[in-house]
């Protein structure tokens, strides 16, 4: 490999010859990204390059809990399902995003033919349906269900919340405007409109207010993938970025075009992350649901 080559192919032939001389074994943990950054002085993203690569090679596999090994013997063609090759793709998405999720990408997760996959799914698009569906279901409705329409908003929203926090790539997935029949997710559904049934509210109303509270989640949990992907690519996490920027933030602050957010942000005791966005908002959510019940019950329709 030449010196022009891109930084990620020579850590790439460095690995294989590992590999092929038996320094390292099937099993055997390869180095992790944040190691390769390290002992090679690349970014997070080239690292990351680097352990796909292999993967797609089918020479490394990722092991849930321990990391990125060397693969081994071949998984056989007549072991695989639907729900491994889902499972597989999930976990390929939860560490390195949705765009990375491709049939060839998890064939080589497996360690068999892109083309065996097809006898189970018959493409990507189906095979992100199952993924949507499969993560809802992991995390079913709860038994118990409080009395209250608002109370049981905010148990099957903040479940919702909460698989989204675990599945990041979950709302990019998911469209709100074409949705796929996905029965798991459709179940969540159901629950929210089971909280407001008997309000006296109609099927439009219902319809109405369920989509907004979906719609509220789904725009919150954007960010989540941009943030995942953010610390992935660079390492640095949400705050170290804030804190890198304070010069800057306080330049601009100093130069007086922003009098109100320069005062707001520089009070004590400020606390601003994704979840407290996600909390705030989706408390003033169900307040208008609550305005709505209350006009309908006071015979108001408009």
């Amino acid at each position: 490999m030449d010196r022009g080559s891109a930084p990620y192919l020579r850590i790439v032939e460095e690995l294989r010859r590992r590999i092929a001389g038996g320094e390292l074994a099937a099993g055997d943990r390869l180095p992790s990204t944040r190691q390769i950054v390290q002992e090679w002085g690349v970014a997070m993203a080239t690292a990351s390059k680097v352990l796909s690569r292999l993967q797609e090679e089918g020479l490394a596999r990722a092991v849930p809990g321990v990391g990125t090994v060397v693969a081994g013997a071949r998984t056989q063609v007549q072991d695989l399902t639907r729900q491994r090759i889902v499972r597989a793709a999930v976990r390929i998405a939860d560490e390195e995003g949705l765009a990375a999720v491709s049939m060839r990408r998890v064939a080589a997760e497996l360690g068999v033919s892109a083309m065996s996959l097809y006898r189970h799914v018959a493409g990507k698009d189906e095979l992100v349906h199952l993924m949507a569906d499969a993560v809802y279901g992991d995390d079913p409705p709860a038994e118990r269900i409080p009395r209250g329409w608002r109370e049981q908003l905010e148990l099957a929203l903040r479940q919702q919340w909460r698989i989204h926090r675990r599945h990041s790539w979950l709302a990019r997935a998911v469209s709100l405007t074409r949705p796929e029949f996905v029965p798991n997710g459709m179940a969540h559904t159901d629950r929210l409109l089971r909280a407001l049934d008997g309000l006296g509210l109609d099927a439009n109303a219902m319809m109405h207010a369920v989509m907004s509270l979906l719609s509220y989640v789904r725009g919150a949990a954007v960010s989540l993938e941009v943030e995942e992907q953010a610390r992935t690519e660079t390492g640095i996490t949400e705050d170290d970025w804030m804190l890198a920027r304070e010069g800057e933030l306080e330049a601009l602050f100093a130069s007086g075009a922003y009098p109100t957010l320069a005062k707001v942000v520089g009070e004590p005791g400020l606390d601003l992350d994704l979840d407290s966005v996600f909390e705030f908002g989706l408390r003033r959510q169900l307040d208008g649901v609550g305005v709505l019940v209350a006009r309908v019950r006071g015979g108001r329709r408009d």
